[in-house]
């Protein structure tokens, strides 16, 4: 069980479960603490995600030697994104990442931490690195602009914050969205993570309230990353997922390098096929004023009961300018201009929804004719 923040005492705090459970939901008022955490005028707690760290000279060519992104010339403060996959390509870990000069920070989710210290540490064989999974100490506060005021709070009272590459393509990363980066809705979200003292917390949040940052909850900030097309780990994935899926090409798969658990499938799809599913925005109608829950089926618009679903939505929100939205992973296959339903197990409901593609059907086989079995991107 994830433990509870200790702002989770802080008057009108209300739960989250869930990915999120261990901090709150909302204080109250979730459709303001939305507007003012994207005005910049508030931070949310992400106390319950997980902090594993690497130490050693050694700890970024050998994070780059096991993942799907280049960290060798990682220079302190500077923020990056890594896959861990599967043999067969297949999302295991997303961690997002920071160095301070001495470790590198991996930022997770809480279902992450000890899975990914425990495989870190069986792949250090002679190398000098130490791995530690120090959640128990450091937590962190989100927020759409950099926070000075909780450097006093980090490690070290030197500050450290992980800025969030989205939208923006990495170095050797690729996009396959249907839109260029300029009209690309992550531009309005941008999105910092800061690592704080556990301990802390309360102390951290009355500085930044005497220089009027107040405090939101949890379903602020995942309804500005559905509606920035931002997957998380554990929502958006699932056993199956491979990275193209979700358009992390973009930010966290370097494709000049090879050589890592997973790449094959990666090089293959990417330059021979296309993904088999597809990351896709949902416009709900607000009309039965309910939202589905994740894991809810999708189906084209007038399905027969007993068809077949075409997706599943993997997370949703009310978002104060959009209302209700999710995001959902559907068959390559489905006609983007075709309306679809969302149909509640749980309630019976139906929900109309529109399509707002992200990942594009065409996306991948970016070879137009083989000329060998794999390529590797210059």
């Amino acid at each position: 069980m994830t433990q509870a923040s200790p702002l989770m005492a802080r008057p009108g705090a209300v739960a989250a479960h869930g990915p999120d459970e261990g901090v709150a939901a909302h204080y109250g008022d979730p459709v303001r603490e939305q507007r003012e955490l994207a005005a910049g005028r508030a931070a949310v707690d992400l106390s319950y995600r997980g902090i594993v760290t690497v130490a050693g000279p050694d700890r970024l060519s050998w994070l780059t030697t096991l993942s799907s992104q280049q960290l060798s010339g990682l220079r302190p403060g500077q923020s990056s994104e890594l896959l861990l996959l599967s043999v067969q390509g297949r999302i295991e870990f997303d961690a997002r990442v920071v160095d301070d000069g001495e470790r590198a920070w991996l930022l997770v989710e809480a279902g992450e931490a000890q899975g990914l210290a425990a495989w870190l540490e069986s792949m250090k064989f002679m190398l000098r690195v130490e791995v530690e999974d120090v959640s128990a100490r450091w937590g962190v506060l989100g927020a759409t602009r950099r926070l000075e005021q909780l450097a006093a709070f980090a490690p070290g009272g030197r500050g450290l914050t992980w800025e969030d590459p989205w939208p923006h393509v990495a170095a050797g990363g690729f996009s396959y969205t249907a839109v260029d980066e300029a009209h690309h809705p992550g531009l309005e979200r941008p999105w910092f993570e800061h690592v704080v003292e556990r301990a802390r917390l309360a102390e951290a949040v009355a500085a930044l309230g005497s220089d009027g940052v107040g405090l939101a909850g949890a379903m602020a900030s995942e309804a500005l990353r559905i509606a920035a097309w931002r997957p998380r780990w554990g929502l958006e994935t699932d056993e199956r997922t491979i990275p193209h899926e979700l358009d992390l090409l973009r930010t966290a798969v370097h494709l000049a390098k090879g050589c890592y658990k997973g790449q094959e499938t990666v090089a293959r799809v990417h330059n021979l096929g296309h993904p088999p599913r597809r990351l896709t925005l949902l416009q709900l109608d607000g009309s039965a004023h309910t939202l589905p829950a994740p894991g809810s089926a999708v189906f084209p618009a007038g399905a027969e009961a007993g068809a077949r679903p075409v997706g599943t939505v993997t997370s949703v929100a009310l978002h104060h300018e959009m209302g209700p939205v999710a995001l959902a992973v559907l068959k390559r296959s489905v006609d983007p201009s075709v309306a679809l339903v969302v149909r509640g197990e749980a309630d019976g409901e139906e929900y109309a929804a529109a399509q707002e593609i992200i990942v594009a059907p065409e996306a991948g086989q970016v070879v137009g004719r083989p000329t060998g079995l794999l390529r590797r991107n210059a």
